[in-house]
């Protein structure tokens, strides 16, 4: 490409070709040191890495947002299986049921983790959300551990000392990227460096959904702050309400615990309030939500009657309810964006930037 600075947008578009570029093979470096140091904290620490299906026939946040894997539509034979209200006659198909690409590995490696005690898994991982945001992908990376006799209180102190040692490995080994990203690119971040220094050296915050929502409202009465989106009890927190908590009010990273119920997956463990969820998220300055996770919920009469309330029949998860059926013990998991992480470390802001073929809305041509 020619010498000439290049914006990100025209980048984008020559995907083939912005590898050349100094910003994007700054920022591919980084992520292979993110990638190879994900794999390092978790063998250091005695986790066995276990492989997860792309291929799946469950859907495990239930938000109906899987691609479809079919051979049916190619097919003039088949294709007289779909009638007129446009439903498909699954048992048609190659695996003989409905499938889709994997929106998380983490039922499956849930399974794992009940015999090997410590795993993740680390892959990519599917939404079919049209969405056009900084921060949303339709194929991105995951990195999902698992930790047995684990509650919620060890699954926060694990992912904390996961971002930490990722931002450590990022310094070290990637200084002279991370100096280009802070110092050269006309549009990196100032104070970068300082801003990693400050993670690695500083306790997460640490605050109940309901305290964050009371906090944000008190702020909007008192005529500090005003937000798109009225931040209500029982509505999941938006970008804009994520990042002024971790940005403005507590000016680090910052666990929200206890979510309501009806904003949380099915999987997730039922605080004795029967109102909330024993679930955290990870809010990162420049991101907002970075880590997703949760106890979970190992009583199997409880589980199946969440998969109930929110509309999954519990027959489709009959190998996941066995896992209790059979036995079980306490255990805990996150889910990390592997791609929201190395924004977090290299300060770009669009996460189309930090990924070598980004898949979004109306755009797969690589």
């Amino acid at each position: 490409m020619a010498k000439k600075q290049h914006g990100l947008e025209y980048l984008r578009e020559q995907a083939h070709l912005r590898p050349r570029s100094k910003v994007f093979s700054s920022a591919m470096r980084v992520r292979n040191a993110l990638a190879f140091a994900t794999h390092k904290f978790f063998n250091e620490r005695g986790f066995i890495y276990v492989h997860t299906p792309l291929i799946t026939a469950a859907d495990c946040e239930g938000a109906g947002e899987q691609f479809t894997v079919t051979t049916l539509l190619p097919d003039k034979g088949k294709i007289e299986k779909v009638d007129k209200h446009g439903h498909i006659d699954y048992s048609q198909d190659f695996f003989g049921r409905r499938c889709g690409l994997t929106v998380s590995g983490q039922l499956n490696v849930e399974t794992h983790a009940c015999a090997l005690t410590d795993v993740y898994t680390f892959g990519p991982t599917f939404r079919a959300e049209n969405s056009h945001t900084s921060r949303h992908l339709a194929e991105f990376w995951m990195i999902e551990p698992e930790i047995c006799f684990a509650e919620l209180i060890d699954d926060m102190a694990l992912a904390e000392d996961y971002i930490k040692y990722c931002a450590s490995y990022a310094m070290e080994h990637c200084a002279e990227d991370l100096k280009y990203f802070e110092e050269e690119y006309p549009l990196g971040e100032k104070g970068l460096r300082a801003r990693l220094c400050n993670v690695i050296e500083s306790d997460f915050a640490q605050i109940t959904y309901t305290a964050a929502i009371e906090l944000l409202q008190r702020d909007i009465a008192n005529g500090v702050k005003q937000f798109e989106n009225y931040p209500s009890w029982g509505d999941d927190l938006g970008s804009e309400h994520e990042r002024y908590l971790c940005e403005v009010i507590f000016k680090k990273p910052t666990i929200v615990i206890n979510y309501p119920k009806g904003i949380k997956s099915f999987y997730m463990k039922l605080n004795d309030d029967n109102e909330t969820v024993a679930a955290m998220d990870i809010l990162v300055p420049k991101i907002g939500e970075l880590v997703g996770g949760s106890q979970r919920e190992d009583r199997l009469e409880v589980l199946e009657e969440r998969m109930k309330l929110i509309g999954l029949n519990p027959a489709d998860l009959w190998w996941y309810s066995d896992m209790r059926r059979y036995g079980t013990v306490p255990h805990a998991g996150f889910g990390l964006g592997f791609e929201r992480l190395v924004m977090f470390v290299t300060g770009l802001e669009n996460i189309r930037d930090v990924i070598p073929f980004p898949r979004v809305p109306g755009h797969a041509d690589f």
